[in-house]
């Protein structure tokens, strides 16, 4: 899978966007633990003042630096087409990651602490009326997706990106040396490289930030695309829509396909039917997306 778009305006430094997401992260987690142990707060308050944390920095950048919104945000514009398109990405990665997380349980069992916090987390969050579930998809779907992406896909991915494609740029005897075909395959080549590299450490980041071992693998699989996402549709809206999208479903299908009162068991026939199903419809999607998944596209 290679992105075919291009990341045009200009981002911020490497050093910069890595200091932003640097203080983000270090904010989130400081934040986080010092509000669960001395704020009182609910868990619900607790989870948004936590993630919006995590976005202050690149939000104070951004508010220093506005001319880097553009980069931030990508130039392309979210279409009529695009959106639906993202929201029905996010529900097809549901459905796959749930199948995902069905497998690994079946090689590495969940452990009964880890379902246990997963299960008192959704009963936290249960709505008891239809303005309590909003609020509760706000800050399990709307926040994560903003500023999750705005942070790994906004501010660090184009810049790593741009930083990558810097550092393998051919020098000018290169260039002149090389015939147009050849030069115009080999850069595509290259960015393709780049892009891949980026996509790949931002989605890594996305995976350690959640600081659960467990969820390690589907969370990196899900940033994977997510940066794929961004960089070939030159946007960063459609990776927040299918984050929104994904995080929804998670919250409003997990009540009922998992009863706390039954020991969990994993299903190799539902495990390998959601992975399957879940690959399948997002395939396609990708492709109408503007994602190639079949040759070493570049973004540029």
């Amino acid at each position: 899978m290679s992105p075919t778009g291009s990341v045009s305006s200009r981002p911020f430094s490497l050093a910069t966007a890595l200091a932003v997401t640097a203080l983000g992260i270090l904010a989130m987690v400081g934040g986080s633990a010092a509000l669960a142990t001395r704020s009182g707060l609910s868990l619900r308050a607790q989870i948004a003042l936590g993630t919006l944390l995590l976005a202050m920095p690149a939000v104070a950048a951004l508010t220093l630096a506005p001319t880097r919104w553009p980069s931030v945000r990508g130039p392309a514009p979210m279409t009529k087409r695009t959106l639906p398109l993202s929201v029905l990405l996010g529900a097809a990665l549901w459905v796959g990651s749930a199948g995902l997380m069905e497998v690994q349980s079946l090689i590495a069992p969940m452990p009964q602490g880890h379902l246990d916090v997963f299960r008192a987390l959704h009963r936290a969050l249960a709505p008891r009326n239809a303005i309590d579930a909003l609020v509760s998809i706000l800050v399990i779907a709307v926040l994560p997706g903003v500023c999750e992406e705005l942070v790994l896909r906004g501010v660090c991915l184009p810049s790593l990106f741009r930083w990558l494609e810097g550092r393998s740029t051919p020098t000018a005897a290169a260039a002149v040396a090389t015939a147009a075909v050849g030069s115009a395959a080999r850069t595509h080549s290259r960015s393709g490289r780049s892009a891949t590299i980026a996509a790949v450490a931002t989605a890594l980041l996305f995976a350690a930030i959640h600081l659960d071992a467990y969820r390690f693998l589907f969370v990196f699989v899900i940033g994977l695309v997510f940066g794929f996402l961004r960089l070939a549709l030159d946007s960063l809206w459609p990776s927040v829509f299918a984050h929104l999208s994904l995080n929804t479903l998670t919250f409003l299908v997990a009540p009922f396909v998992d009863d706390p009162s039954q020991p969990y068991t994993p299903s190799p026939t539902l495990g390998v039917l959601c992975l399957v199903t879940g690959v399948a419809a997002a395939w396609p999607l990708l492709r109408a997306l503007g994602v190639s998944v079949d040759s070493p596209g570049a973004a540029s």
